[in-house]
Order: C-alpha cells, then structure tokens, then sequence
C-alpha cells in the first residue's frame, strides 16, 4: 500500500457479513475500512490472515449494537446470506433463519441512523432469486427499507462472467442517503438492458407506488471484453487436491447422459486442450426414477461456485487433450482465482474451508468496478458539495 493520504483511505466503509474480505479487496487502497463483521470464525481467521487485526468482531450480527461501529462511514455493505432467497433453497425468503439476518443488521443501521452515523451509501448484494422470493414480496420488503429509512435506491444485475471465467449473476441493490446529491450523469433515463434484466423490471413492476417514487436507475459502463478462460486458471500441480484415478474418471463420465457425452467426444476432436466443469445433479430417467447425474461444460466458463454445505456439490473439472482424460475436483486456489482474487490472497489450508470462504463472497472486480463507476464518483461529489458549502 502506498504512503500519504491513498494509505488513509480517502473513503471509508463498514463491511457485515464479511466473510474472507473480498469486498474490502474489490474496493481496494483509497478505502479505509472502519469496522467489520462476520459471526462464522473459520471466515473470521482467513480475514483477520490477510487483512490484520483490529477492525473486524466475530459475533452474530443481532448484538451488534451502534456503540460497536465507530465513526461515520461513507458505505456500508452487507452480503447478506442467499440460501433462503435462492431458487435452490426451501422458499423461506427474508423470514428463513439465514436469509433472516438481514432484518438485524437492518435494525443496527436504523440504529446508527438515529445517532447521527448515517453511511451517505448502503449497498446489499444477494442471488437474483431474490427478485421472486415470495412471489416479490421479499424483494418489495427490502425496497420499502431503504425508503422508510430515508434513502432513495435503485438495483443492477452483474454477471461475474464479464470479468473473472466463472457464471455467477448477483443482484446489488444501491441505497444512497436524501441528504446525497446524485449527479446526473451517474443515472439512466430507464432500466438499461445490460443491467436491469428482465427479471429486475418485473420486481421492479411490483414495487408499492411509494417504493417506485423513490427508485433511482443507476447508470454503469460495460466493462472491458474480458479475456479471461477458464482453461487459463487451471493448476497443473495443485496441493489442495489430487487428481483422479482412470477407474475414478470413467465413473464421471458413465454419469453422463447421451447429449453430455458428446460434449466430451467434441471437445476429444479440437485438437487443443480443453477443460471443462462438471457439476453432479439429481435428474429423472426415462422412467422417473431419480438418479445422479454429471453435466459438463465447455464453454470456457466455469459454472457458479456454490459451497459445498447443504447438498450442493462440489466443481469437478475435467481436462481433455485428445484421448487424454483427466478429472478431479476443482483446487482451492483456482476457486480465489474464479472470484477475482490474487494468488497472493492466504486461504485456509482445509480444502472444504477454503472453498467455503470462497463460493460465499463477492467476486472481486465487480465490486471494483460499482466503486470505481459509482461509488466513488458519487462520493467525490458530495464531498465537493459539502465543502463548497462550509
């Protein structure tokens, strides 16, 4: 990090829900965070390894309380957990017991609020599942907490496919405080095609007439053409995990049906090597009988990383280079590497820790890219304003 004023943080932020710091990487040296939080300790130790000691509390969000988050923040930033928001979850919405945790730190905000700590930005990121939740109901929940609260808001949609080779869409939902002046040039006339889904619009169709009142369109700029593969990350020698055996591998592949079988003798013809992710699934046969199935891609994009809790399974990739077939389960650096992280970023040495932290964060650059598109220029405005009229 450098020295002077860049080294202070010319912004500074809260950052709940933190998990192994990714926000806090994406947002990078002009931040200064001021207080963190996370109540799983696994995740509290991978943070604490990277990032020092000093600003981050192990402890359930729910006591948490305004005398435990000093200052006054430019942003606060919650990844709330999604389990109970995702379209793989139960439907248990923002009352399911994980989901839930938002109303806690919700409460702490209106806490901070009342005692003159109101962050000037309030940014929730979660899955998309969150716009249909409850049949919009949940969505419409969270739009009427920013307005009762006294912040105007708008949402995007960002796939992390436009900056790191890894499929993963996240909503962000982006409140900014009354007392904040927004420059024109950082909203849009309407929903822009590439970040406001049709899935969003329709939530948004939902909203109650004074949430709607309230809603603002933030404008973003496409990111570069990413270059990024797949094929491009893959270890040859990782430590966290050992390749299959043949007997092991041809197990993967009899889990294929026809269609995914075929991939794998296409990908045998390209003459080069090619990599794919396989994920196992629970399909019905011909017959309705459920049995496990492995389903592979090779678009040189890896699939949305998901933590291994809760029955989801773990990436499996298989490498192909002519009748050369190789499998084993995706390494732990190569997950850091699909959520944008450097390969200098410390992570747990327990192969399932490190794919926990990771399948559960932020990937990297694209919260760099709402800080250096959005947040930041928004700031730098209102601290213009405010000094202009000191």
């Amino acid at each position: 990090m450098n020295t002077g004023e860049k080294a202070q943080g010319i912004y500074s932020f809260y950052e709940f829900f933190a998990g192994g710091g990714m926000v806090r990487a994406g947002l990078g040296e002009a931040w200064r965070c001021l207080f963190a939080n996370d109540f799983d300790r696994k995740k509290s130790c991978a943070y604490e390894e990277n990032w020092g000691m000093g600003v981050l509390k192990t402890a359930d969000v729910s006591m948490l309380v305004p005398a435990d988050v000093p200052g006054c923040a430019d942003l606060a930033w919650a990844s709330f957990p999604c389990q109970d928001l995702s379209l793989a979850g139960v439907g248990a919405g923002l009352k399911g017991q994980r989901s839930g945790t938002f109303w806690p730190f919700w409460n702490l905000m209106l806490a901070l609020i009342d005692e003159g700590q109101a962050p000037s930005l309030i940014v929730l990121e979660n899955v998309c599942g969150a716009f249909t939740s409850h049949d919009g109901k949940d969505f419409a929940a969270l739009g009427s907490a920013f307005q009762q609260a006294g912040y105007r808001f708008g949402a995007v949609v960002i796939d992390a496919a436009l900056f790191v080779p890894q499929s993963r869409p996240r909503l962000f939902m982006i409140g900014v405080h009354a007392d904040v002046d927004v420059p024109p040039d950082l909203l849009s006339f309407g929903a822009s095609v590439q970040w406001c889904p049709r899935t969003l619009r329709f939530a948004f169709d939902k909203l109650p007439e004074a949430v709607q009142e309230n809603w603002l369109w933030w404008w973003l700029p496409p990111p570069p053409q990413s270059k990024a593969r797949f094929a491009d990350i893959i270890e040859d020698t990782p430590t966290s995990v050992s390749w299959h055996s043949p007997v092991e591998t041809e197990r993967l592949l009899s889990m294929m049906d026809v269609a995914n079988r075929r991939k794998v003798e296409q990908a045998r013809r390209m003459g080069r090597r090619m990599v794919g992710t396989v994920y196992k699934r629970t399909r019905a046969d011909k017959t309705g009988l459920k049995v496990q199935r492995a389903e592979i891609r090779f678009d040189d994009i890896a699939g949305c990383l998901r933590t291994p809790a809760g029955g989801s399974s773990r990436q499996v990739i298989l490498v192909v280079e002519g009748d050369l077939l190789k499998s084993r389960l995706i390494s732990s650096r190569e997950t850091a590497r699909l959520m944008g992280l450097s390969d200098e970023y410390v992570l747990p040495e327990k192969y399932n820790e490190a794919y926990h932290l990771t399948g559960d964060g932020v990937v990297v650059p694209v919260v760099r890219h709402l800080a250096e598109y959005l947040f930041e220029p928004l700031l730098a405005a209102h601290k213009q304003t405010r000094m202009a009229a000191a």
